[in-house]
């Protein structure tokens, strides 16, 4: 189960044929290591660590949801069934506190990491509770409590992979919370920008079919944006029967939630360059760091 949640092999142990995930927490905790001058195999175990958790995290997200697919696959409690799934992420977070206490300074290595996933949680939870509100009116979900929850449900992680990395490799406290910070406004761009992908997003690219975020009816920052407007109402109405999304996707970007969500991710990245610009960072690494930017906010949107 581990293997395949990770995209190594399809459900009978044949090695896959898709691919796994991005690899950018993974890419961060290494560089973080490097941007404090310390060779990219000391944040290696944060890699591990931060990508055990992550995934952990995607098996419950994915039960919590009834998602039945992950990354064009069917997710794996729907290959290995719930129980299972549950005690493969139970699994994966036990040996990702098991391989941040190996190293040296494991005690402050499995705190930081705790946090991030108190943050992470507290998330989901957010997530879990927005579905449950109107899309109108004075108890809607707003964009600002949306942007709260993008940055503890995928920011924590993103922050928490660059901040390790960089621990472990010898940076000192100002460094790490440089590194932290800008993880977490990563994690709001990054999320925003999954949101953008997940209604204009080309499907051949994303894996997922056109219109998908609004076919579920998931409220992302587009659509909670656009629910702000005079056309608020009648979005609220296809949203809520499900009929014509591409309406509503045209709707949703007339009424400024393609535009605003895009510059709200930009503004993000902007927060990013910011932090790194403040922090006494090996050069060759904070260009690496950055080169990350683009990816986040040009992603076939």
């Amino acid at each position: 189960m581990a293997a395949y949640s990770f995209g190594w092999c399809e459900v009978g142990g044949a090695p896959a044929v898709t691919s796994g995930g991005k690899g950018v927490r993974q890419a961060l905790a290494v560089l973080g290591a490097e941007a404090a001058g310390a060779p990219g195999q000391a944040g290696v175990a944060a890699a591990v660590a931060v990508e055990l958790v992550h995934t952990f995290s995607l098996l419950h997200d994915d039960i919590m949801d009834g998602d039945a697919d992950r990354r064009g696959r069917p997710a794996v409690w729907k290959a290995y069934g719930a129980g299972p799934a549950v005690l493969a992420g139970d699994a994966l977070f036990a040996l990702a506190v098991e391989t941040l206490a190996a190293q040296p300074g494991g005690a402050g290595a499995v705190r930081t990491l705790s946090v991030a996933l108190g943050d992470l949680v507290h998330g989901q939870a957010d997530d879990l509770l927005f579905a449950d509100r109107p899309w109108t009116g004075p108890e809607r979900v707003r964009p600002d409590e949306y942007r709260a929850m993008a940055e503890h449900k995928t920011g924590a992680l993103l922050g928490c992979a660059a901040g390790l990395g960089a621990a472990l490799g010898g940076a000192g406290p100002d460094t790490v919370a440089a590194l932290d910070r800008a993880g977490r406004h990563l994690g709001v761009a990054f999320q925003i920008v999954d949101d953008v992908l997940g209604i204009w997003g080309d499907p051949r690219v994303t894996g997922k079919p056109v219109h998908g975020d609004l076919r579920e009816r998931k409220r992302t920052f587009p659509v909670l944006v656009a629910l702000g407007s005079p056309t608020g109402g009648r979005i609220a109405a296809l949203l809520e029967s499900g009929d014509a999304p591409g309406t509503a996707a045209a709707m949703i970007e007339e009424a400024g939630g393609r535009s605003v969500a895009m510059a709200e991710a930009l503004r993000h990245i902007t927060a990013v360059e910011t932090a790194l610009a403040g922090a006494p960072l090996a050069a060759g690494a904070a260009g690496e760091l950055r080169s990350l930017l683009a990816y986040v906010v040009r992603r076939d949107v």
